[in-house]
């Protein structure tokens, strides 16, 4: 028979002790016998015990105030006291004190056979959720952002402090930086994570839909409007809302959304009054906005509420010791989806992931992952497996200079010309409209060859 879970008696008297433990065991329950405080505690840090049975008076420690510890040290297990004729007071005391419930000694034993069944439900029960909440922790929460490098460690220990608050936070970053991630991961750290959390690309709508995705509209209100609809800040009331590529809002929309920010409230499209609601507001954009607010393209006054805590995701180029980590957690990911035994890559493979400048960051690497797990045939992949642009990467760390820098782009240029003829020099030379020999000197120049 199938355990019911564990048990733990303290208690001094061993005749009570061991009747208690056998009716217990008959029930299937797995015990565990402690004489003294000192024991029990110990059997407490060194397994994983549902529920504690504790007599009030212990020969080192009293059971009231060992409650609080146990509670304290470990606050899923649930607590029963034995409490002698008498002393209920105490028993009253030690409920106040987190334990579960009492019973008098003396009392008929089975009495004790519910009221433990109870309590076990009840510890099973958080066990079961505090699997869920680490599940989605691993899941959505900072446990997911992969990384030891100056730049990605300095952003998570930014985004940790800022979490549990209700701070607007604007992350910036190129994109495929991850940033709905690290917006994701806000949330799930946020007293708001058993609240919805709401994400949308404010550059996939028209003007119109956009604002009637963000906050509805009514019926009638205008072509097609055929019932009321919830805006995503409805839908995300109580929690949070993540407003991707928010340099691309519409002027109107802007000045909506600070009136959002100023006050949580907006009135819906066709809607005489307003809709009060209560969301934190995330945003993100791979967009200088101090720029464009000075050249007139985004509110100056929309910029700075937004931008109350700023977190900036660092690229891949600024990243290259954080690679093999991403690439083997990737690995991982796509060999389980496809149902094949991958367990790493030569070092050829990872030099030349690590020289590749990465223009699309961590979505690119992604997908570079996914494609060469799906060709691979062997238990490792290896250079051959990467797209064309990484033949004529060199295997040495590439420079990690600007992307405005003319010699950078001149050399992807010619990486990008090279994979369209497919390793055709003589083809790639008349594209670039250079002569054969000066592509020969570029080629060596940028360590291509």
């Amino acid at each position: 028979m199938a355990s019911k879970g564990k048990l733990l008696i303290i208690d001094d008297e061993d005749r009570l002790r061991q009747l208690l433990a056998r009716i217990l065991q008959l029930e299937g329950y797995d015990l565990l016998e402690a004489a003294t405080a000192k024991q029990g505690l110990r059997y407490l840090d060194t397994g994983t015990i549902d529920v504690v049975i504790c007599d009030v008076k212990l020969p080192d420690a009293n059971g009231i105030e060992l409650t609080t510890t146990i509670k304290a040290a470990h606050p899923a297990v649930e607590i029963i006291v034995l409490t002698a004729y008498g002393t209920i007071n105490d028993g009253v005391t030690a409920i106040k004190n987190g334990a579960f419930d009492y019973i008098t000694k003396g009392d008929d034993n089975e009495k004790i056979i519910p009221l433990v069944s109870k309590a076990m439900d009840k510890a099973l029960l958080q066990r079961r959720v505090s699997e869920l909440e680490n599940k989605l922790n691993l899941k959505f929460g900072f446990e997911r952002i992969i990384g030891t490098s100056a730049g990605i460690t300095a952003a998570i220990k930014l985004a940790q402090r800022v979490a549990p608050t209700d701070t607007t936070v604007l992350l910036l970053g190129e994109t495929g930086t991850g940033k709905e991630v690290f917006a994701e991961a806000i949330h799930q750290a946020s007293p708001r994570n058993a609240k919805p959390f709401v994400a949308i690309n404010c550059s996939a709508f028209s003007r119109e839909l956009l604002e009637s995705e963000l906050f509805g509209h009514k019926a009638g209100s205008f072509t097609g409007a055929i019932k009321d609809k919830k805006g995503l800040f409805e839908e995300a009331n109580g929690g949070t809302i993540f407003l991707d590529e928010i340099g691309e809002l519409d002027h109107d929309l802007q000045a909506k959304l600070l009136r959002v920010l100023e006050s949580q409230q907006f009135i819906k499209i066709g809607d005489t009054k307003t809709t009060q609601v209560n969301v934190r507001i995330l945003a993100a954009t791979n967009r200088d906005l101090q720029d464009e607010s000075a050249k007139g393209n985004f509110r100056s006054d929309l910029f700075y509420r937004l931008s109350v805590f700023q977190i900036i995701l660092p690229p891949m180029r600024d990243r290259r010791k954080d690679i093999s980590l991403l690439a083997t957690s990737f690995i991982q990911t796509y060999a389980t989806k496809v149902n094949k035994h991958i367990t790493g890559y030569t070092a050829g493979f990872l030099a030349k992931l690590e020289a590749y400048n990465w223009p699309g960051n961590i979505r690119e690497l992604k997908n570079v992952i996914e494609r060469a797990v799906i060709l691979c045939d062997s238990n490792e992949l290896d250079v051959s497996l990467l797209p064309y642009e990484f033949e004529f990467t060199s295997g040495k760390t590439a420079n990690q200079a600007s992307t405005f820098d003319l010699a950078v782009i001149e050399q992807q240029h010619i990486q990008r010309v090279l994979a369209h003829t497919q390793g055709n020099r003589a083809e790639a030379a008349r594209l670039l409209n250079i002569g054969i020999a000066t592509l020969y000197r570029k080629l060596k120049e940028y360590g291509l060859e």
